[in-house]
């Protein structure tokens, strides 16, 4: 990495300060922790753009406000085309409020100290779920990276979500920057991420779409998608009329 301003310290130490973590806190909060937008859509289909995975210490709240506000919708669209990765332990925070029972996500081997670190969803979060039931489409581009990779393909494997739009970066190892001059930092794997499902990962090959588009379309047709899941699993005459309406709608424009 070239930081022409010079290597702040708090991108190379393991453990930072106090006073560096309050300065990468105040940073988070002013990109609200990569929650972008959270919306309901018409027909109760919830929507959240992701723009990076901050740590849960920091983001929680955040998180659970976002996950809270969709918990009601009848299916779920989440944008992950602009997001480049971050923590796992917020990946597995947000997903566990996607799925009823402890489920194993992802496993991340480390090569120095031989060790592997499993992530589960948590038993318990705050708040209502969205439920491991109802429909979810997440939309990916060749830009998602890293951790927006580890939700997509978790998700994926797990028959959990429909994946629409581009393959993704293909980063599956876990990078740390380490300092070579007072300008230059350069990332170096120090570990890799193992499926529990398919016992590999996305390195270099990326997190391939169950539904390939351009990233700039996916959005529009993980929606009418979306409604039309919802009309054919639909036993309410009305509701079905308003979501057949919709569709209508949305095939016009």
């Amino acid at each position: 990495y070239a930081m022409p301003e010079g290597v702040p310290e708090h991108a190379v130490n393991p453990t930072p300060t106090a006073e560096q973590r309050a300065t990468m806190r105040a940073n988070a909060a002013r990109v609200n922790f990569g929650f972008e937008k959270v919306e309901r859509l018409q027909g109760n289909v919830g929507y959240i753009d992701i723009r990076g995975f901050m740590s849960p210490e920091a983001g929680a709240e955040t998180g659970t406000a976002a996950m809270n506000f969709i918990a009601n919708s009848d299916a779920l669209i989440v944008d992950l085309r602009k997001n480049g990765g971050g923590e796992p332990a917020m990946i597995a925070y947000l997903t566990s409020y996607l799925f009823d029972v402890p489920t194993h996500l992802n496993d991340i081997y480390t090569e120095q100290t031989k060790t592997t670190q499993n992530w589960w969803t948590l038993p318990h979060v705050p708040g209502p779920k969205f439920g491991g039931k109802k429909p979810i489409f997440v939309l990916t581009s060749n830009y998602t990276f890293s951790g927006g990779e580890e939700f997509a393909y978790n998700l994926k494997n797990l028959k959990r979500a429909t994946i629409i739009g581009e393959t993704t970066g293909g980063g599956a190892h876990p990078v740390r920057p380490f300092k070579v001059s007072n300008r230059f930092a350069v990332g170096v794997p120090f570990a890799r991420a193992i499926s529990p499902i398919t016992k590999t990962n996305w390195e270099g090959t990326g997190v391939a779409p169950d539904i390939a588009m351009p990233a700039d379309q996916a959005f529009d047709h993980a929606y009418k998608l979306a409604i039309e899941t919802l009309i054919a699993k639909s036993d309410n005459p009305r509701q079905k009329g308003q979501l057949e309406n919709l569709l209508r709608e949305k095939s016009k424009s």
